[in-house]
């Protein structure tokens, strides 16, 4: 199957008053029709920036610096901004972690939706509201002919996130885009979001990419894993790969740090020290400062990305054929993750 996206030597930065933040550092990734990609890493990883300049919605201070992104072929780093506008919503679509970043406040919910339809749909407004009150009833909103005139501050945390992606499926992308869009809610509403994200995406075909910093968020929920740090990509594998196989030590610390209610342990692991400043970016590998296992050649040269399957492959010089063999210390047999 051929590829849907697909992300070539992608640089991305932000200009600050300290200097030049290099927030995505030579990412490269495809990303297939139908499947589920989740990035993974801790806030300030690049994540988010990442998927941000894929639909070239980056803050006013930030620049692709290189790179190419292909939809269907077509490169959209070079197209003009009345291009995009036709992609955004329709090709690609975004959902936010704060609804309230998308929602207008002083606006019925189903006119926002319409106007997201109307805006890539050749209807009439009767068409539009109609298929407004079908989105609304698709993402799960009670009495939708009712709730249509109703505004935001009207609904709950989770009901504005079920209008908030009511929006962003309204034209039926292509691809998905969803940036943490559990985090400001609870266990039991993040659970209905996630689990309304899986019947969209089975019954449109839709491709998404999830962004996330909880890895048990994405466990029953991407094919794939791609974890990030410090603007790079780390590790990427099948997700039973990353959660079962594990190779870089910086994906060992977030499966630790990932809590279970069913195993005996008082303590919360958790990775010590603080990503680096891209800024002026590290030497060698940038997670050895905070890596127990580096090796002294972390310290100045930065590791290739070694293959250990087809589908796996991981940035750490442990899997040099030189070095010391270190055992994985997630022990999957006591406690394990995937429910």
């Amino acid at each position: 199957m051929g590829n849907l996206l697909e992300v070539k030597n992608l640089f991305v930065s932000i200009n600050t008053k300290e200097g030049e933040l290099q927030a995505v550092r030579n990412v490269s990734f495809s990303l297939k029709k139908g499947e589920v990609l989740a990035i993974l890493g801790e806030s300030g990883s690049g994540k988010s920036i990442l998927c941000k300049s894929l639909l070239q919605i980056l803050p006013k201070n930030g620049f692709i610096k290189n790179g190419e992104i292909y939809l269907e072929g077509r490169e959209l780093t070079r197209l003009p901004e009345k291009s995009m506008n036709k992609i955004r919503g329709k090709e690609i679509s975004m959902i936010f972690q704060d609804p309230m970043t998308v929602l207008n406040p002083i606006i019925p919910v189903g006119q926002q939706i319409m106007e997201a339809v109307l805006t890539h749909e050749k209807m009439s407004k009767l068409e539009a509201k109609k298929r407004s009150i079908e989105l609304l009833m698709t993402v799960g909103i009670d009495y939708p002919e009712k709730r249509f005139y109703q505004f935001p501050f009207q609904f709950s945390g989770g009901m504005r996130q079920r209008i908030a992606i009511a929006i962003a499926i309204a034209c039926k992308p292509k691809v998905l885009i969803a940036d943490e869009p559990t985090t400001a809610l609870d266990v039991s509403i993040q659970r209905q979001i996630l689990d309304l994200i899986r019947e969209l995406q089975v019954k449109f075909g839709i491709s998404i990419i999830f962004i996330t910093h909880d890895l048990g968020v994405v466990a029953n929920l991407a094919q794939r894993i791609v974890v990030m740090y410090a603007g790079k990509f780390v590790e990427t594998g099948t997700t039973e790969e990353i959660f079962y196989d594990a190779r870089h030590p910086y994906t060992w610390g977030l499966l630790s740090s990932l809590p279970d209610v069913d195993c005996d342990n008082e303590f919360l692991s958790y990775i010590p020290g603080m990503p680096p400043n891209l800024i002026n970016p590290p030497e060698g590998d940038a997670f050895a400062p905070r890596n127990k296992y580096a090796l002294r050649i972390d310290y100045y040269k930065e590791p290739p990305m070694f293959k250990i399957t087809e589908t796996h492959s991981a940035a750490t010089w442990l899997l040099h054929k030189d070095a010391p063999k270190i055992e994985s210390p997630i022990k999957f047999k006591e406690c394990r993750v995937i429910r």
